[in-house]
């Protein structure tokens, strides 16, 4: 396997696709001539000449419309949005034709569109540019949702969305562009869509987190361990369709349960997980289920009040001596 990083991982990928699917292409603001805001699309333009990658205008429900009707047609559309903070402005277009249109068709119209691009926490872009927008879209009838936290997610899921024949949200991360790790070379390797992982082992407590929070959850079981605490790190990958089998039966291994994500608490992914684990593992539970979660609030654009506002290692670790009962040194077994 090559080692690369999380932008070359999601360039290689469409790269395979475009070069395995003529009827693939790529549409969005500067994803041509530029070659990407964030440089994903890099000398694909060059490859694949301006019929299938397009530049468009700053216009996310005009570009969006014309790859949902390019999809209906029987192309697979990748459309980048610069940042999924824009993708409100296109709303209309992914809630009410893409996600409705093969039901409101009676089947007779498949819509097989990806629409990606980064979201959530960045680095001092403030309010309206770093909102963790899954939120916005996985409780939509006919989405699906995917948020890879590696470099191998990001090549294995983006291309299984790229052929799966129902339109995926697809949200990367700005601050993981440059994570590096392995990644295979094979064309022929794919993640599938609603397939968590378990990233760590452990025997003490479950920690499910993805993207950046899965990096700050594993520095704190790091940190945890040297305290004899044993944590499991469950990554969903896909947040819609869920893969809530892996997550229920790393509970009932561990029986104590956190939840971390970035955007605000309220009515979020933590909310949805700690139902499903109520639902199914209540038996199982030895502490209720915690969540850690960005602070209600708008980004603030300071460096020290946006890291306020994240989770952070120390809120992570916080949490899992809460459901461990442990205060300070005790042992969480």
């Amino acid at each position: 396997m090559a080692v690369m990083t999380y932008r070359e991982a999601l360039n290689m990928a469409l790269r395979e696709e475009m070069r395995r699917d003529p009827n693939v292409f790529v549409i969005g603001e500067e994803v041509g001539l530029y070659e990407g805001a964030y440089k994903v699309t890099q000398g694909l333009l060059k490859e694949f000449g301006p019929q299938r990658v397009v530049d468009t205008p700053i216009a996310e429900s005009g570009f969006t419309g014309v790859g949902i009707g390019a999809a209906m047609a029987g192309l697979r559309p990748v459309v980048e949005m610069m940042t999924f903070n824009f993708a409100l402005l296109a709303l209309d277009q992914i809630v009410n034709s893409a996600a409705k249109m093969h039901y409101m068709s009676g089947g007779q119209f498949n819509v097989p569109i990806v629409i990606r691009g980064p979201g959530g926490p960045a680095a001092q872009l403030a309010a309206q540019h770093s909102q963790s927008m899954e939120t916005y879209f996985y409780h939509v009838p006919g989405l699906k949702v995917v948020r890879p936290t590696t470099p191998m997610d990001a090549k294995g899921l983006l291309k299984s969305s790229i052929r799966d024949d129902n339109p995926v949200i697809f949200i990367e991360a700005e601050t993981l562009y440059n994570v590096k790790g392995e990644v295979p070379e094979d064309p022929d390797f794919l993640i599938p869509l609603g397939k968590a992982i378990v990233r760590r082992e452990g025997t003490d407590v479950t920690v499910i987190a993805y993207m950046g929070m899965m990096y700050r959850a594993l520095e704190a079981a790091e940190e945890l361990e040297k305290e004899g605490i044993s944590v499991e790190l469950v990554d969903p990958r896909t947040l819609r369709p869920m893969d809530t089998e892996t997550i229920i039966n790393s509970v009932r291994k561990t029986h104590r349960v956190v939840v971390v994500e970035a955007g605000a608490g309220f009515a979020g992914m933590g909310s949805e997980i700690a139902a499903s684990v109520t639902e199914q593992a209540f038996d199982d539970l030895d502490a209720p289920v915690e969540r850690v979660t960005g602070a209600n609030a708008p980004m603030p654009y300071a460096r020290n009040l946006e890291r306020l506002k994240t989770p952070s290692k120390d809120k992570i670790v916080a949490a899992i001596r809460r459901v461990c009962c442990v205060n300070g040194h005790a042992n969480g077994s």
